[in-house]
Order: C-alpha cells, then structure tokens, then sequence
C-alpha cells in the first residue's frame, strides 16, 4: 500500500505542491482583507488550496501518460517511468478521471455558494489547457509558442487569479503589475527545464520554444524574463506597502534580488555553456554539462518562488495584524 502510494507520488509529481503554494498565497494576499471572518477565511483557503492542488495533479499525471513513451528514452526520468509503470497506466488513467469528476463537483458549489462563475471558468479553462498541453491531438508543448503562452497561463495566472477573486470581486492595478511579474517569473524558471529535455525532445521531434529557438536564445530569454519579472514583482509589492504606510516591511523585499541573483548566476552559466556548445560543433562532453547544471532546477524554482510566498506573506499579515 505504502508503495502503490509513493509511485502515485511520483506520477502526480508530489514536489510542486510547495510552488503550488505560492501561487495560493499571492492570490491570497491581494485579495483578502479584513471583512472575513475567521472561520470563512479558513474555509476558503483550504479549499482553494485543494482546487489548485488537485488540478496540478491531474495535469502532471496527464503530462506522464501522454509522455510516456518519450521518458522511456530518457535515462533521466527513469523514476518516473518505473512509478508508472508499477502504479499501472490504465489505474494511472482512472485516477485523473476520478480527480477531474470530483475537483468538478467541489468548484461547481465552490461557484454557486460564492455566486462567482469566474472561478468555473479560470478552472474549467486551467483544466483544459493542462490536458491540451501534453494531450493529442493538440499537444501543445510541440507546438513552439503556444507552449509557453498555455505554461503561462496554467502555472501563474488561472492559479493566481483563482485565489484572487475568491476574496474579491474588483481588480487591483498592483495586483496586475505583480501576476505579471510572477507570471514571467514562472516561464524564467522553466526554461532550464526545457534546457534539461532538449536533446531528448530534438530527437523525438518535439518543437518545444527551446527547440525551437536553440539553447543560446532560449537560455537568454530565460534570463530575460526571471529578471523582468522579478523587477515587476519587487515594484509592485514595494509600491504597495508604501501605500498601505508599511514601509518597514519594504527592507524584506531586499530578499527577491538576493534569491534571483543567485539563480541568475547558474542561468548565466548555462548561457555560456549554450554558447560554447553551439560554437564547438555541438560537443558531447558539453551537452552532458548543460543537463548536469539545468537538472538542478527544482531547487531553482524554489528558492525563487518561495521568495516570492514569503513577500506574499508579509503583505496579508499587514492587512491584518499591522
């Protein structure tokens, strides 16, 4: 039981709920403010929590069904197709219908209790990317620019803007500057990922964005975005505690440049090494060192986005304690 119970782990990849995390929280903190009591408060946090959650596994687990076959070339992702395998594709299948019926039934009275049909909507629309994404006949993670713009709006905005308007119902120009910033912020951190899979993906005909532009454009528009959206980030927030009058907590903001400083250093690596590769007739020795250093990248995402849930935090303890 423990083992059919870690192998759904691995399929439903159990380590992004942290960065699923940060997501909530950045709603949460724009959103919410001194009008809820307690107990709804709770209520809809725990909830909001299990939609987003829910969802992201049901997107990793249809990302490793549909992808299957191409991770059984890849030495790296021996793990997950062994998990998948065990666990058994046709139960692996069945679960993420299951997930999806239920998730269905809990943002169907979510929705109606709350009496806002956006949320149907940013969810049905999240879900249905997520399945488009890694799904034929669509399958947009091959199709260049439609894969980041679905990544954009399946890992940062949907998300965000889910546990946003469970809190409220008008929009915030700050709040915009800030899903902005996170959202160039979660395709930054991504492109490593795309870094790692580039020579598998080339192969297999797979026209990733990174396929697509190569490893030297791809890797600088990494940085790129990671920088501009962290500026964003840092400006909206900063700009918002001045205007609540809580310039104190505007010191802790210090910690976004400190926390992507540092991943920009390894993207920076990459770059070079993405240089070097296309400048050496495509080197193995070279290419082996691009998926050693981009393989790091979980650690990447997370220093960044827990970073950016720590500001996030700070913003709804001052609308409520400060």
């Amino acid at each position: 039981m423990f083992e059919r119970l870690k192998q759904f782990g691995v399929v439903s990849r159990a380590e992004f709920i942290l960065p699923n995390l940060g997501s909530l929280i950045l709603g949460l903190a724009w959103g919410a403010n001194r009008t809820f009591d307690l107990t709804s408060f709770v209520i809809l946090l725990v909830l909001s929590f299990s939609v987003i959650n829910l969802s992201s596994v049901i997107g990793a687990q249809i990302n490793a069904y549909y992808d299957y076959e191409l991770d059984m070339k890849d030495e790296r992702k021996k793990q997950l197709v062994s998990a998948e395998g065990s666990f058994g594709r046709g139960r692996l299948r069945l679960a993420f219908i299951v997930e999806f019926a239920f998730t269905f039934i809990l943002v169907s009275i979510f929705t109606v209790i709350q009496g806002k049909p956006i949320l149907f909507c940013l969810w049905g629309l999240g879900i249905f990317l997520g399945w488009a994404y890694s799904a034929t006949p669509l399958r947009l993670k091959s199709r260049s620019w439609l894969a980041p713009a679905s990544l954009f709006l399946v890992l940062a905005v949907f998300p965000v803007l889910f546990a946003y308007f469970l809190f409220t119902s008008t929009v915030e120009p700050l709040f915009l500057v800030s899903l902005a910033g996170l959202t160039l912020t979660v395709y930054g951190v991504i492109v490593p990922t795309e870094t790692r899979d580039y020579f598998v993906d080339k192969i297999m005909h797979v026209e990733t964005l990174t396929v697509h532009l190569g490893l030297v454009k791809s890797s600088f528009l990494g940085i790129v975005f990671l920088s501009t959206g962290a500026i964003l980030t840092f400006t909206s927030f900063l700009l918002k505690f001045m205007y609540d009058g809580h310039l104190i907590l505007a010191l802790f903001l210090l910690s976004i440049p400190v926390a992507v400083l540092i991943v920009l250093r390894n993207f920076r690596k990459l770059y070079i090494l993405s240089k070097k590769f296309a400048r050496n007739g495509e080197e193995r020795s070279v290419a082996n060192e691009i998926v050693t250093l981009s393989a790091n990248n979980p650690r990447w995402i997370m220093l960044v986005t827990q970073t950016y849930s720590f500001i996030s935090v700070l913003l709804l303890v001052s609308k409520f304690l400060l």
